[in-house]
């Protein structure tokens, strides 16, 4: 089994948020005064979905960053750095990942903004991210995805199978493995980022309002994401409890 590709599909693992769609890089930090892509230019300061997004997250980032200091172990990073995709090419969505020194990254695309009504949906998004990286999740999907990927192509090579085949078998297991336990790790971030959005002063409920007007995933065999419904009745239930 080639090390290599196991490698490559591991470092393509990511944890997307409310919409499922491919994420280009590209981004910008802090406070946005400008586009910073190369084409036509996406985004203003006086663009109310930009203020609305300063706003939120000037209020989120320090109670969010409170939480994760609280619930991890030592040595975990929690200074979180939120970032704006303004790239206007880019698809809706909002994910979390690491930088190459373990720092939590919290990205938002242009496009995410503009479809978001309020700032407790900002909010509610942007607490279910850094709850993806509290509860440790992108570090359980990569080792869950490694486990699926040897038992895969180890699999390929007991039944025979060429150079080919194991590579498949690993693709697959690794895909398998990857996606085995996403749908309870979005119902656990959606609990724990309510928790952080009230915290900050914000409402999970009418943040969670988002999963209304975006496409329903179902309950799909192998899907990432649990049916809306069940998300906002994750969210209610948490919000019930505060």
């Amino acid at each position: 089994m080639k090390a290599v590709a196991i490698a490559a599909m591991i470092g393509a693992i990511g944890l997307s948020a409310c919409v499922e769609t491919t994420v280009g890089q590209g981004s910008s930090g802090g406070n946005v005064s400008a586009a910073t892509s190369t084409s036509p230019p996406a985004v203003s300061a006086g663009d109310p979905a930009i203020q609305r997004y300063n706003r939120v997250v000037a209020r989120m980032e320090p109670i969010a960053e409170k939480a994760c200091q609280r619930r991890v172990r030592a040595g975990v990073n929690c200074d979180f750095n939120i970032v704006l995709n303004t790239d206007p090419r880019q698809p809706s969505n909002a994910y979390q990942s690491l930088d190459r020194n373990g720092r939590p990254v919290l990205t938002f695309t242009v496009a995410i903004l503009k479809e978001m009504q309020n700032d407790h949906e900002v909010a509610f998004v942007l607490g279910h991210e850094a709850a993806h990286h509290i509860a440790g999740h992108l570090g359980q999907m990569r080792e869950t995805a490694t486990l699926g990927a040897v038992l895969g192509g180890g699999l390929a090579v007991l039944l025979g199978g060429g150079q080919s085949a194991v590579e498949i078998g690993a693709d697959l297991g690794g895909t398998v493995g990857a996606r085995a336990y996403s749908k309870d790790h979005e119902l656990e971030a959606d609990a724990l980022g309510a928790r952080i959005t009230h915290d900050a002063g914000y409402d999970p409920v009418k943040g969670a309002a988002f999963f209304q007007r975006i496409p329903d995933p179902g309950n799909r065999f192998l899907g990432s994401h649990p049916p809306n419904a069940e998300r906002i009745a994750t969210v209610h239930r948490a919000a019930a409890s505060f």
